[in-house]
């Protein structure tokens, strides 16, 4: 048997209830407005749902798939759009929905390739936030959970696509030289 991880960081109940949160407060500053949620592929898939089903206005839907990943989950400096987005964002109020903020290249590189599509207001989501290991100044406007500076799995977040399907997050817990 693979053992890839250790004690839960963020458990299933505290998730759930910090969605819950999340969600009231975004309805709130949302309603009567235009609003778009977008989801970040393919990490922030679980939380995407879960933060949808708890926000309580009219939406529309949509996702982008992007890349920064290189091998043994670096990231590779560079961010590579996969897919565009579905809807017409112009005169709309964007959520962007990300699993996890570190670096912050993502993001930046998300909202300059949104804002060009011209919506009313673009705001960042974030379920995880690791302040510590920020290289690029990017507003977040709403996070689940602030966490150290630690790889982790579940919950959607993967290592070399395995471990997504984890209800939890947990630190992972490999050897380098494991493959």
């Amino acid at each position: 048997m693979e053992r890839i991880f250790g004690r839960p960081i963020v458990t299933q109940e505290e998730m759930r209830a910090r969605i819950r949160e999340l969600g009231k407060q975004i309805t709130a500053d949302y309603t009567g407005k235009d609003f778009v949620l977008v989801g970040v592929l393919k990490g922030a898939y679980a939380f995407y749902a879960d933060l949808a089903r708890a926000i309580r206005i009219p939406m529309r839907v949509d996702f982008l798939i992007v890349t920064s990943r290189g091998f043994r989950a670096k990231t590779s400096g560079k961010v590579k759009l996969i897919t565009e987005l579905t809807e017409d964002i112009k005169g709309k109020d964007v959520l962007l929905v990300e699993d996890i903020v570190d670096s912050g290249l993502t993001v930046q590189h998300l909202l300059k390739t949104l804002t060009k599509k011209k919506p009313r207001s673009i705001k960042v989501c974030t379920l995880l936030n690791k302040p510590d290991s920020r290289t690029i100044d990017v507003a977040i406007d709403y996070v689940g959970f602030k966490i150290p500076n630690k790889y982790v799995v579940g919950y959607g977040l993967d290592y070399q696509q395995k471990y997504r399907n984890l209800p939890y997050l947990a630190v992972l817990d490999v050897e380098e030289d494991q493959e």
